[in-house]
């Protein structure tokens, strides 16, 4: 033990921190790598197991694999609506186009009545399975 800090007493005076309290001590030291960023990702075991399996298969490390993966997901998947894209926004809109398309299908002959009734049954589905619809209020019995 004393051997180290015999050999830590020659830093004494070879440190210069003049600059040490005018640098903002709030800022995040960052070492300048130039590699890309890593990121930390949780996943369960057996995600964890699907994806070294998929890296081996693949000749990849786990980093190199989840990479891949991320980017072939990212080619295929939809891309993401904007808020205020119609289909993302606004389920009346679609609605009304399902039963603009269903009036078309619609023997002609048919009364209004009768019309509107299988008009309602399609668009809101049978009432047997209303309390299966995930986009309805639940109704408290």
């Amino acid at each position: 033990m004393a051997s180290s800090l015999d050999d830590l007493t020659w830093l004494h005076g070879n440190i210069d921190v003049s600059d040490f309290n005018e640098k903002d001590s709030i800022a995040p030291v960052r070492r300048r790598t130039g590699r890309d960023p890593i990121s930390a990702v949780k996943m369960l075991e057996s995600l964890t197991a699907a994806v070294d399996n998929w890296a081996e298969a693949h000749h990849l490390s786990r980093s190199d694999a989840i990479r891949t993966l991320v980017e072939l997901g990212l080619k295929v998947a939809p891309p993401a609506l904007p808020p205020g894209h119609p289909l993302a926004s606004d389920a009346t809109r679609i609605e009304e186009l399902a039963v603009h398309e269903l009036e078309g299908l619609l023997d002609p002959a048919l009364s209004e009545d009768e019309r509107e009734r299988r008009i309602r049954r399609l668009t809101d589905g049978p009432p047997e399975f209303s309390h299966e619809r995930i986009d309805l209020p639940k109704h408290r019995t």
